[in-house]
């Protein structure tokens, strides 16, 4: 039985695990509520790998680019690259949940809501601030992202700046990094209990009508993405790179189908950088360092759905929003994407940020969570999409690139 569980791929669990989850909750229904914590276990397990998963991949990265030189040339393209999609990225996933508006009608009396989280206050310049680490080991234990980030990308430039010195410093990060991709997969084969726990709930405690919503949000989640891979990524190959987009999804088509079926662009890191070295002729400096920082930090399909997952909560919850709102919700979740790690289900644990700061009800995130496993697949195709998009152009822009390797992967 047990040989029989894990030859069924990872990605037919969780969608069998789903439908029988539904199947249960309606059959049993609020007492179905009883299970929830074998779901809670499964989204405190994901949280748990956060921290080591980007400080050990960032770092990884960084050190990767192997110049300082080359780093800054090569990583200022890319975070621009990064920030500007990103942006474009939420505002679609605003305007989506705006227009269709997921969320709106469901009835929640039956859900026992906690306390509604007031505005976040916080001012640009304490956000800027924050970003600062005062003890690195604090970031760590409170794992608070963002200056565990800068402090990482900052340890990956002093082994650089330390040229021989650092090299066994490199070892130990790249080590490090493919650990903990190995313990990713392990935490991964929970998610078919978790999403059949969170799911029963949902359909035990809302009825029909939350599982309506749900494949509204379902279905605007895979169309933005969608949109993003066709419009964003292919504008970026045809105008900034002026490389056939064609070729260029037929040389990431092994990525995207990892990158689906295991939902997280760690776990797909390898098979990135294999194709957009070998199928699309990046060199082994320009792959390494930006699909390693893009597996940690591009995140636009995250930051799509954090966007329109805002919008779903407030619709839900009755919550109004008004334009600042919405700029607040586009800056949060452009950062809030950037902290999510590249593992199944980090998107869950970055909504806690943008909720909180336009006063949605943190319920939002379990009422989501047991279909975040089906969307998540879509939205990391998006993101090792992306990451592969960026290394492209910024090896073209670099002159890190070999068109003739690219152009004769006709059997790829």
């Amino acid at each position: 039985m047990v040989r029989f569980w894990f030859k069924v791929p990872l990605w037919q669990r969780v969608i069998a695990a789903l439908v029988l989850g539904i199947a249960v909750g309606i059959w049993w229904g609020p007492e179905a509520a009883s299970i929830k914590w074998i779901g809670d276990f499964f989204i405190k397990s994901v949280k748990m790998l956060v921290v080591p998963l980007i400080f050990f991949s960032l770092v990884s990265g960084v050190t990767a680019i192997g110049d300082l030189r080359k780093l800054g040339a090569v990583g200022g393209r890319a975070m621009l690259l990064f920030v500007v999609t990103g942006q474009i990225a939420v505002w679609m996933g605003l305007f989506l949940g705006t227009m269709l508006k997921p969320g709106e009608g469901l009835d929640t009396s039956r859900l026992e809501l906690g306390t509604v989280p007031p505005p976040n206050e916080t001012t640009a310049v304490d956000m800027i601030l924050s970003m600062i680490p005062e003890s690195p080991v604090k970031v760590m234990a409170d794992a608070q992202v963002l200056p565990l980030i800068v402090f990482a990308m900052l340890i990956g430039v002093g082994i650089l700046m330390a040229k021989e010195e650092g090299h066994p410093l490199i070892k130990i990060f790249d080590a490090g990094s493919v650990v903990m991709q190995k313990v990713t997969m392990i935490v991964m084969e929970l998610t078919p209990f978790g999403v059949f726990a969170l799911m029963a709930w949902v359909a035990g405690t809302l009825g029909q009508d939350a599982l309506i919503a749900l494949a509204k949000l379902v279905g605007l989640n895979y169309l933005g993405c969608i949109l993003i891979i066709v419009g964003i990524y292919g504008a970026m190959i045809h105008f900034l790179a002026r490389l056939p987009v064609h070729d260029f999804f037929r040389g990431i088509v092994d990525a995207m189908a990892v990158s689906y079926s295991t939902a997280s662009s760690n776990a797909t890191l390898p098979v990135t950088m294999r194709c957009t070295e070998r199928n699309l002729g990046v060199s082994n400096a320009v792959a390494s360092f930006v699909v390693s920082l893009g597996a940690t930090i591009n995140m636009n399909g995250t930051a799509m759905y954090l966007g329109l997952a805002t919008l779903f909560g407030a619709q839900v919850f009755g919550v109004e929003l008004d334009w600042g709102a919405y700029f607040l919700i586009s800056i949060l979740s452009t950062l809030g994407a950037v902290g999510a790690a590249g593992i199944p289900g980090a998107g869950l644990i970055m909504m806690a940020l943008v909720f909180g700061a336009v006063g949605v009800p943190l319920e939002t995130i379990a009422l989501v969570a047991g279909v975040d496993r089906i969307m998540d697949m879509m939205r990391t195709t998006t993101n090792v999409s992306g990451d592969a998009a960026v290394a492209t152009t910024v090896a073209v822009m670099t002159g890190e690139i070999d068109r003739a390797e690219m152009i004769s992967a006709d059997d790829v």
